[in-house]
């Protein structure tokens, strides 16, 4: 499934507005922070390390707008610590995002 980017876009040009070279490195922040939560939460050992990791990617994600990616983050607040399925789906989404 992909995810659609156009969200993050969007944001990103109503907070900078032409300026490509910050968008592209805000851009790029917002994939790094993704991928690190998304990385704590696949090296989560516990409820409250899934569970934190999860609450901040869902915050980065709404704090951007990305619908998509908030659901996921309630998929996996709402899931078991660890859910392979969740973690895939994850990173199929921010993979999406950095390819554009």
């Amino acid at each position: 499934m992909a995810y659609d980017p156009g969200a993050l876009n969007a944001s990103l040009a109503a907070a900078v507005g032409a300026d490509a070279g910050l968008m592209a490195e805000l851009r790029a922040a917002f994939v790094e922070s993704a991928v690190r939560q998304a990385d704590l939460m696949g090296r989560a050992r516990c409820d409250a390390n899934w569970q934190f990791a999860s609450a901040r990617l869902k915050s980065l994600a709404a704090s951007f707008g990305v619908a998509g990616l908030v659901a996921l983050a309630d998929e996996a607040l709402d899931g078991a610590p660890g859910d392979p399925v969740v973690l895939r789906k994850l990173h199929i989404a921010i993979d999406d995002f950095a390819a554009t």
